[in-house]
């Protein structure tokens, strides 16, 4: 049951326009402190925002995954939708592309 809800409420952080919402500095902060260490140069596969475009990106968070495992375990809703508008903010075609890896 409380995973379900969680699924829900990243479903609906998904669906929340970005610039009303997500904060990019927040979400710069949280993909360092809790991405980064798996996803550049850890066990996880190689993803930094450049790694995706835009719709790449909001398609990742629409499908509520993160590998198999719910993304509710990275953090709340709120959390989840920084990290989103960071990635998507500064995926490969956007305005800003991040070239630091995060």
């Amino acid at each position: 049951m409380r995973v379900a809800s969680l699924v829900t409420l990243v479903a609906l952080a998904a669906a929340l326009p970005l610039a009303a919402q997500g904060s990019d500095t927040r979400g710069k902060f949280f993909f360092r402190k809790d991405c980064k260490s798996c996803h550049v140069a850890g066990k996880g596969s190689d993803l930094t925002p450049l790694s995706k475009t835009q719709a790449q990106w909001k398609k990742f968070f629409e499908a509520g995954k993160h590998g198999k495992d719910p993304l509710s375990k990275l953090g709340t809703p709120a959390k989840l939708l920084d990290i989103k508008t960071f990635l998507v903010n500064h995926a490969s075609d956007s305005p800003q592309p991040e070239t630091c890896g995060g």
